[in-house]
């Protein structure tokens, strides 16, 4: 819903700040006075064309600025934070900027925006119907969503789109797996050379720590027997070794705690010392008895640490990272021999889902054919109303490529005259039988779907060519639309201006020497006089002015 508009330095428009409301805002005013440069300003925030010839005779730049109240969408929030974008109070300030050089920019809460990001947006902010622009009705996929909403076919939709995109989750992951085997395929090779030359070694885990100790001893037997002999004898094998020391103490200090028992702690403590000095001379004994030089295991040793240390500059630097790489290999090959099976059970749910698919986009497709039965049937019946008795409006199907949507393309066709081959809107129709046939549309949606979203639907003289009992058709059509939207229309016709709930009037008048443009809202005193002047002309007449009160009176009854 539109909130507020500002116009600054617009064409004729010198500066306006505009409030709108929900309900039918109704723009009157002489031929002339500036009446589309409101629905031109909203186009320039939905995203159109920015021009030069746009900013006022004398300014260096126009500038146009919208706020917005959006309906709670998850989708406009999705679009809005992609471009960075936080939406507050489901309020958005929409900013149009035009310099006198032709050059444009755009903001969307205070933040530059391109004008491509305001057409993605503008489905939320409103629909524009008028003389030069049919903003949504002239796209298939619009008359689509139309037919959709029509046909209460969203839960139908949602079935499709949630198929559909498992199914194309399965073609995603189907080219994954041939990319990946493609890859895996050129490293096949590699990774079962890699596997033999780690797994030829058969290695142990901290082995090279245990063969560089071996090697260490091995490089210094002779050093290390005589250090073993010289210790060996030092604590046991000498006369006067360590051990024999050791136990002559014992014997005196046995003989002396048998005559003070104070040195019993003694005695207990030589004990443990003299079992230690044994059990070192021991393993110093046993040692000496298995150390011997092997330069045959020497270099055993040494050939199998430099084949180990060539798999460390390879795999890893040390034997625990040689054996989790080796892993990885044996999971990359094991990955290979079963690509085929996970291949096959792919493509067994894409099959099945394809299946459901065609069951589910049938259903969706009978659906909106029943619907557009309708449809044809009740725009035809709403265009007879409006003026436009005669006109055949149908809605044509053809099949297309698998989509979230279905597999169904629609477009409208329409013959403004009888025995003409109805053809697509925008081969046949002047921009006010658009304006009609989307508001002979709007109606009979409507009317499927009470209640609804605040959304502006802006109607640029959809009276055009219609008076009398046709435009009082129009009108109540308008009204009606008024209740689940916002609708902002433009309008010649005093039938249609009588059901306006809030009523402006755009007129002229010279400030300074120069023309300026400028909107009012009306109160019920000005606004009769306006619809007085509209039934009358120039002048004025008290049976004008009486008619206008009927008018006003029968409008408000509706």
């Amino acid at each position: 819903m539109l909130v507020e508009l500002h116009i600054e330095n617009f064409a004729v428009v010198e500066r306006q700040r505009l409030r709108f409301h929900h309900g039918l805002n109704l723009l009157t005013g002489e031929t002339g006075s500036g009446k589309s440069i409101i629905v031109d300003s909203l186009g320039l925030l939905f995203g159109g064309r920015a021009s030069a010839d746009f900013v006022r005779s004398g300014a260096g730049r126009a500038r146009i600025s919208g706020i917005f109240d959006l309906p709670a969408s998850p989708a406009i929030r999705a679009l809005l934070e992609e471009a960075g974008i936080a939406l507050e109070e489901n309020e958005l300030l929409i900013e149009r900027e035009i310099l006198a050089n032709g050059k444009s920019r755009a903001f969307a809460a205070s933040r530059p925006v391109t004008a491509a990001l305001l057409k993605q947006l503008s489905p939320w902010l409103g629909d524009i119907h008028g003389q030069n622009e049919q903003q949504q009705l002239y796209d298939a996929t619009a008359q689509r969503g139309i037919l959709d909403e029509f046909a209460a076919a969203q839960p139908a939709r949602d079935a499709v789109a949630a198929i559909f995109r498992a199914w194309k989750d399965c073609d995603r992951e189907l080219d994954e797996i041939t990319r990946r085997e493609q890859e895996q395929l050129r490293l096949a090779d590699l990774w079962t050379f890699q596997r033999k030359e780690i797994e030829s070694l058969d290695l142990k885990p901290a082995e090279d720590e245990e063969l560089e100790n071996e090697k260490r001893v091995l490089q210094n037997v002779t050093r290390l027997s005589e250090h073993a002999e010289a210790a060996f004898t030092a604590l046991y094998d000498a006369p006067d070794s360590a051990l024999a020391q050791a136990r002559s103490a014992q014997r005196r200090v046995d003989e002396l705690a048998r005559i003070d028992g104070q040195l019993d702690e003694v005695a207990s403590l030589l004990k443990p010392a003299i079992i230690a000095l044994e059990e070192a001379g021991r393993t110093l004994r046993d040692y000496l008895g298995h150390l011997e030089a092997d330069p045959a295991r020497l270099e055993s040793v040494e050939t199998r640490l430099a084949a180990i240390d060539k798999l460390k500059r390879k795999y890893g630097a040390s034997i625990g990272e040689i054996l989790n790489f080796l892993a990885e290999v044996q999971t990359k090959m094991r990955t290979v021999e079963t690509a085929s099976e996970l291949r096959a059970a792919i493509e067994a749910r894409r099959k099945k889902l394809a299946a459901e698919y065609e069951t589910a986009a049938a259903k969706l497709t009978a659906l909106r054919k029943q619907a557009a039965k309708q449809l044809e049937k009740r725009v035809e019946t709403e265009l007879a109303a409006l003026a436009m008795a005669g006109t055949t409006f149908r809605v044509a199907f053809s099949e297309s490529p698998w989509t979230e949507d279905g597999r169904d393309s629609v477009v409208f066709l329409v013959s403004a005259n009888k025995g003409e081959e109805p053809r697509e809107l925008s081969k046949v129709a002047s921009g006010g039988e658009v304006s009609r046939i989307a508001l002979a549309i709007k109606t009979c949606v409507e009317r499927e779907r009470p209640g609804g979203a605040q959304h502006l639907l802006v109607f640029d003289e959809v009276d055009a060519g219609i008076g009398g009992q046709a435009a009082e058709a129009v009108g109540r059509r308008l009204k009606e639309l008024s209740r689940a939207y916002q609708v902002l229309c433009v309008t010649h016709q005093a039938q249609i201006a009588s059901f306006a709930d809030f009523h402006y009037r755009v007129e002229k008048k010279e400030s300074n020497g120069r023309t300026v443009a400028a909107v009012v809202e009306l109160e019920p005193a000005e606004r009769t006089r306006e619809i007085g002047r509209m039934l009358s002309g120039q002048r004025l007449t008290p049976e004008a002015l009486q008619h206008a009160e009927q008018l006003i009176r029968a409008g408000a009854a509706v």
